[in-house]
């Protein structure tokens, strides 16, 4: 809402915005942006051009998941990569479904989606056993 008031010629201008699904979104969109262009970049740069793309092999991948930097790594991409794209997906969807109650169980059952994948990506990524693996 915002207030105008005038003292000595002076016009102020208050306003107060409020914390809701869509602002909270929105800027989400865009800290996620900048965190994928950082690490998705230095994730090409590392898988595909400082190493041969022939040698993307499950061995190369143990190797690197043997480390906890990687898995941490991997980790945040994978934490800001799903949640941005459900987020796009979910922004779609409001555009083309004009039903509320369609539009409010359509973000019940991403956020549900990305809670799940969160969790079974991420456990997968730390549980994973590079032994069998390693040469």
């Amino acid at each position: 809402m915002a207030t105008i008031s005038e003292k000595q010629g002076i016009s102020r201008r208050s306003v107060t915005i409020q914390s809701n699904l869509e602002r909270n979104a929105f800027m989400f969109m865009r800290m996620s942006g900048i965190a994928l262009l950082i690490l998705a970049v230095g994730h090409m740069m590392i898988q595909h051009v400082l190493n041969s793309s022939t040698n993307l092999t499950i061995q190369f991948v143990a190797q690197q998941w043997n480390s906890w930097g990687w898995k941490i790594y991997d980790l945040l991409l994978l934490a800001f990569a799903i949640p941005h794209g459900i987020n796009g997906l979910r922004n779609v969807l409001e555009d083309y479904v004009h039903n509320e109650t369609a539009v409010k169980w359509i973000n019940i059952l991403l956020a549900i989606f990305v809670v799940a994948t969160l969790l079974w990506a991420g456990y997968a990524i730390l549980r994973f056993d590079a032994t069998p693996f390693m040469d």
